[in-house]
């Protein structure tokens, strides 16, 4: 008998009296899950199984996470970009009303959180 055999594509090794399949997994880039990108983990975990399963099967969870994650502050900065200016917060009321200005960028901030998280986080 031979050592090793190839079937259907699947290369099989011979040990003992029987053919064991020589699987591999393919190396994966790892990238660091941000705030968004967990938030979304936690969300598909719990409401959407399938979909988390076979990312995970896949290898795909982490590059997966990372888009949402880089997408989801991306978002973030563009809105509170775009509410900063049509509000008229600039930097003339940081340099003269400091505590006006942290007050109001902290409510955008949180505005712009919680449309991100409607709209990509719990999707």
């Amino acid at each position: 008998m031979e050592k090793y055999i190839t079937q259907n594509g699947i290369k099989y090794e011979l040990r003992g009296e029987q053919y064991y399949p020589m699987l591999e997994i393919a190396e994966q880039k790892e990238h660091k899950i941000g705030k968004y990108g967990l938030l979304h983990c936690d969300y598909i975990k719990q409401h959407k199984r399938g979909s988390y399963t076979t990312l995970l099967t896949d290898g795909r969870l982490n590059s997966y996470l990372h888009e949402i994650d880089v997408q989801a502050n991306e978002m973030v900065e563009a809105i509170v970009a775009n509410l900063a200016r049509e509000r008229g917060i600039e930097e003339e009321l940081k340099a003269s009303d400091a505590i006006k200005w942290v007050a109001e960028m902290n409510n955008i901030k949180a505005s712009a959180e919680e449309i991100v998280l409607r709209e990509v986080i719990y999707q």
